[in-house]
């Protein structure tokens, strides 16, 4: 990423577009290499992150039964929103194949993009791991999984109450490793924004 510093002795403006902080101009992507993300990467993102930033507190009520009447319906839509997540990474990671965004800027340090793998990596792997999971736990325990009240999966394991409460606490301990995740992933997100003045979190807003 071409970094220009303004001297003493130069008052000329850099090009239109790029942003100036503390005497340094980080210029946007060029716009004829397209954006870092496509309007469709960017629709399957905020759409993810919508479900998933649903989910936790769902699962969170059902899990310590806070729901009260509400109880069932809330697990209902806890196993709903779960389903729906499943297809929605894999398609995410088909299209992230087919579609691969641009890389991040030459500036960006190395173990940053370190942990930036590893918490988009760890977010695909577990938040198709996890809802499995919970198939597979509550086919175990013999509850039944409505989709929004469309159709109800089948069960996919044995009853079996004693490995179904077995999975599920390996289920929550993934809940509670996808939302230090997902905490991460915001907190980066805004550390880029507000402190780093970077384009990064707008790649994913504008492209």
């Amino acid at each position: 990423m071409v970094v220009a510093r303004f001297g003493s002795e130069s008052g000329k403006a850099m090009t239109a577009g790029n942003n100036i902080e503390d005497g340094l101009a980080y210029p946007t992507t060029d716009a004829s290499a397209g954006p870092a993300y496509t309007m469709t990467a960017r629709a399957l993102h905020w759409t993810t992150a919508f479900l998933v930033l649903s989910v936790i507190p769902l699962g969170i009520v059902a899990a310590n039964d806070w729901g009260g009447s509400m109880q069932d319906t809330i697990y209902d839509l806890h196993r709903s929103v779960g389903a729906a997540i499943v297809p929605l990474i894999v398609l995410r990671l088909i299209y992230r194949w087919t579609h691969p965004p641009l890389p991040l800027p030459d500036d960006i340090p190395e173990l940053q993009r370190f942990a930036a793998n590893v918490t988009h990596w760890g977010l695909y792997i577990l938040l198709i791991v996890q809802p499995l999971t919970g198939w597979i736990a509550t086919s175990a325990y013999r509850a039944s999984v409505t989709v929004f009240g469309w159709f109800e999966l089948p069960p996919i394991s044995p009853e079996n109450r004693a490995f179904s409460e077995q999975l599920f606490f390996v289920h929550r301990l993934m809940g509670l490793a996808i939302t230090c995740l997902v905490a991460g992933h915001i907190g980066a997100a805004l550390y880029h924004h507000l402190v780093r003045k970077d384009r990064i979190l707008m790649r994913m807003v504008t492209g």
